[in-house]
């Protein structure tokens, strides 16, 4: 008996979208996104991140209004300014990190 595979119609996009669901596989890839040095590539990210928890419909009415600051911060004359604490953090010993916030619940 001869058995056939369906192909996959999932994006790579919507694979992405789809595991960013979980806080624990959306934390590294900010951080690593973060680790890149790359307002593009953090904008990206976070956008990915914010679609994933969009469509379990866990945002915050504040979401919007945070995306549009640092929109700002991100912006081509300020893009450095929000890598200068982890510079200064590295300088020091430290490195900033992306963990899952504990629940209060």
């Amino acid at each position: 008996m001869k058995v056939e595979m369906m192909s996959r119609s999932i994006s790579y996009q919507e694979e992405l979208i789809e595991s960013l669901k979980d806080p624990l596989e959306a934390a590294p890839y900010i951080e690593a996104c973060l680790e890149e040095e790359n307002s593009e590539v953090l904008k990206l990210a976070l956008n990915d991140v914010i679609e994933a928890r969009h469509r379990m419909n866990e945002l915050s009415e504040d979401v919007t209004t945070l995306l549009a600051k640092l929109g700002e911060l991100l912006s081509a004359k300020k893009e450095s300014e929000i890598y200068c604490l982890s510079a200064l953090l590295n300088a020091l010993g430290f490195q900033l990190t992306v963990t899952v916030k504990e629940s209060n619940s």
